[in-house]
């Protein structure tokens, strides 16, 4: 039998902090470069007048599934066949060398070398100078520590090593739901959609989701897993707030009533854009001052962010006849969407935390007028946040 490893992808390059959290910047064009749509400018209250229809997904670009180029070593990467996993162009094999015409010390320097190069496909055989050369191979990658997840994309090799690894560190058996973060270009849908119902049926998660897909994908992976007979995804990580409504309010209900894939939001505050607190200025506290998010604050000090910080400027006075916060009153407004099951919150402190909470409270946004009314607590509501309140343990895979 004969075995290839493939290790970490470690020069690949990765996504920066502001796409991950909140979009990739504006392009030449406008709009925000990605599958979500804009809404910007539209008033708070106001909502979609069509629906969106689904696209298909189009077809990436010639090359984009075949070859990639790590950053520091220039070695690229290609897809093995038509599966997820990638591979470097040049690989190392071990006959007649590992084990044999070759000391461990030499066999180690030029693992080393290849791997600090860019390599990662190790190639080996059990018949190799009588198994010494996967002994000799197999203590090196443990000494050397490369056997890991890769760290972006969705492949089979990705998805079960990377939620292996989350479930290590979380020091936790299985989780309830995992999230294919962001679709894969790289890695065809069934591919995906399988090694997702593995990791189902091997008791790792319970459920599984995506993150940032756009509709058509998401109906791809569903017709995907009824037509095999695998699992499907069950619901859909977007970001969703004043400025950014289109996908949350025009497509994900359509996929909530036709297959039932429920939303999970993030962000509702914009990356604190949407709190009042910047209000022409970046205080010193504040997420735009932290290490790294110099594009966070590079966006509240540019027109467009001047532009969305005076229209939340613009509903301080209807927090003030509600009683309550912007942040409060725009979480409130999150959670008034169609077929959102939770809205995630990113706080820095516990009294934070409590102010978040009481968006829980009235005022409440009637969910299709976006007409505000205060309605006053009752058993039922209080029942609500004592649910809402139960734990469920969810990771992201992917970039």
């Amino acid at each position: 039998m004969q075995v290839s490893i493939a290790c970490t992808e470690q020069n690949l390059r990765s996504r920066s902090s502001e796409d991950r959290l909140c979009g990739p910047r504006p392009g030449p064009g406008g709009g925000n470069g990605g599958p979500v749509g804009g809404g910007h400018g539209n008033p708070p209250g106001g909502g979609p007048k069509s629906r969106a229809a689904l696209v298909p997904r189009p077809p990436a670009p010639a090359g984009a599934l075949r070859e990639s180029t790590g950053r520091g070593t220039g070695m690229k990467y290609r897809n093995l066949g038509k599966s997820g996993l990638r591979v470097s162009c040049l690989g190392l094999g071990t006959w007649v060398t590992f084990g044999s015409q070759i000391s461990d010390e030499t066999a180690e320097d030029v693992l080393t070398a290849a791997y600090e190069h860019g390599v990662n496909l190790f190639d080996t055989a059990e018949v190799y100078a009588a198994g010494k050369a996967e002994r000799t191979l197999g203590n090196i990658l443990k000494s050397k520590g490369w056997r890991a997840e890769t760290e972006r994309g969705l492949s089979r090799k990705h998805i079960i090593e990377g939620l292996q690894g989350s479930l290590d560190r979380l020091q936790l058996e299985y989780v309830d739901i995992v999230f294919a973060n962001r679709s894969d270009p790289n890695s065809p849908m069934e591919e995906i959609v399988r090694a997702m119902t593995y990791v189902i049926n091997q008791g790792l998660a319970l459920y599984w989701g995506t993150s940032r897909w756009s509709a058509a994908e998401i109906m791809e992976a569903y017709s995907m897993a009824r037509q095999f007979n695998l699992i499907p995804p069950v619901c859909e990580q977007a970001d969703n707030h004043f400025f950014q409504r289109e996908k949350v309010e025009m497509q994900l209900p359509e996929l909530y009533h036709k297959i039932g894939v429920g939303s999970v939001t993030w962000s509702p505050l914009a990356c604190g854009l949407i709190t009042s607190k910047y209000d022409g200025r970046v205080p010193d506290t504040c997420k735009a001052t932290v290490k790294g998010y110099q594009w966070l604050k590079e966006k509240v000090q540019s027109e467009d962010g001047k532009k969305q910080q005076a229209r939340v400027m613009d509903l301080l006075p209807i927090a003030h006849q509600l009683d309550c916060t912007v942040a409060q009153l725009a979480i409130a407004w999150c959670l008034r969407s169609e077929g959102v099951s939770s809205v995630l919150l990113g706080v820095s402190s516990a009294e934070q935390l409590m102010e978040h909470l009481g968006s829980l409270q009235p005022p409440t946004l009637l969910p299709r007028s976006g007409r505000i009314r205060v309605a006053p607590p009752t058993n039922e509501s209080r029942l609500r946040v004592a649910i809402r309140m139960n734990k469920a343990i969810s990771f992201r895979l992917g970039a």
